[in-house]
């Protein structure tokens, strides 16, 4: 019997050829926050149908009206907070909150008034814990508060910057619980601790009430940085410590005397009067509009001291000094190179 052959059809493959290449289907190009590719099938540019409908919400989003997003983004926060929808950690840290009210009200104040310049951000890390810790002044600890915003608006990964203050933060009703909602929590080792092996972003202030209630005839001189308990946290943490200059802070509310005795009164550290308070009223009490300059330094490690060397008084002590010193010569450094107070 003559052996059969088979013969191709011109313009057609061959069914095996046919049969593999069915089998090698596209998968979709889109990968995960995990790192992991999606495992749907690709319908078109590479996507399958859930992501091409993802991308389509995406670019409808970014092609709508600014105030049109800024509606959306606000009915989006208040159905978050009727629903309970939203996170807060056993510290009763609420970063909706943070991120869609207090960074959002601070932020004119931030881009517009002070026109603060931010330098030095790719010295944060982009994850795990570290300590920051700054200068600082301006009578209000308001300092403080665009320390955070230039971290959250410009550090890459939006890393929210957990304060330390001091008990008469938390003591004040109304402020103590919107400080404890918005991040910040009392600057004692324990609670600095937990924070930073946390791998939480913690930020220090140590010349406390020193620093911001000092005269205008000593601005941008450091005072005294405590006892170093913020280098002992960062030493049993093992996180590094970015020194933190912090330039224009001091001319908003130029101290030129103080009322310690209604201060003692009253339970203040200090009642300062300025050039306009309280001779102006409550005028006096709007901000003088200073530029502002922020620098992050380079981090100083401590994971390789490692956490014993916490009970070393005189190597906490060095290492406070070389902190302090640090901040205090880059203070020098952006004065010198700084053009004008408000301008």
């Amino acid at each position: 019997m003559p052996e059969a052959r088979v013969i191709p059809i011109e313009g057609r493959e061959p069914a095996g050829d046919l049969a593999r290449r069915g089998r090698k289907t596209a998968r979709c190009a889109a990968v995960g926050d995990d790192g992991q590719r999606c495992r749907g099938k690709a319908v078109a540019d590479g996507l399958c149908g859930v992501h091409l409908e993802e991308q389509a919400r995406t670019a409808a989003r970014e092609a709508a009206p600014d105030w049109e997003r800024k509606l959306a983004g606000a009915l989006a926060f208040m159905r978050r907070r009727v629903t309970g929808d939203y996170p807060i950690d056993d510290f009763g840290f609420d970063s909706d909150l943070t991120e869609n009210v207090m960074l959002a009200a601070l932020r004119p104040l931030y881009d517009k008034y002070f026109r603060v310049e931010a330098r030095g951000i790719e010295n944060i890390p982009h994850k795990g814990g570290a300590l920051v810790v700054a200068n600082h002044s301006g009578t209000v600890p308001i300092d403080a508060m665009m320390t955070q915003v230039a971290i959250y608006d410009h550090h890459p990964a939006h890393r929210h910057l957990r304060m330390l203050g001091a008990d008469l933060v938390f003591r004040t009703p109304v402020v103590g619980e919107l400080a404890r909602k918005t991040g910040s929590t009392l600057a004692s080792n324990e609670d600095a601790e937990r924070l930073l092996t946390g791998g939480e972003l913690a930020g220090v202030w140590p010349e406390g009430f020193k620093g911001i209630g000092k005269p205008f005839s000593e601005r941008y001189r450091l005072q005294r940085f405590g006892r170093g308990g913020f280098v002992s946290a960062a030493l049993r943490s093992g996180v590094p410590i970015i020194p933190c200059s912090i330039v224009g802070a001091e001319e908003i509310y130029p101290i030129v005397g103080n009322v310690k005795v209604l201060a003692r009164l009253l339970g203040f550290p200090y009642l300062p009067v300025t050039p306009f308070f309280p001779l102006l009223g409550p005028v006096g009490l709007i901000p003088l509009p200073s530029k502002w300059i922020i620098e992050f330094g380079e981090p100083i490690p401590t994971h390789e001291l490692g956490p014993g060397a916490a009970d070393d008084p005189m190597l906490v002590f060095n290492l406070t000094d070389q902190v302090r010193e640090v901040i205090q010569q880059t203070l020098y450094k952006l004065l010198l190179s700084r053009r004008s107070v408000f301008f």
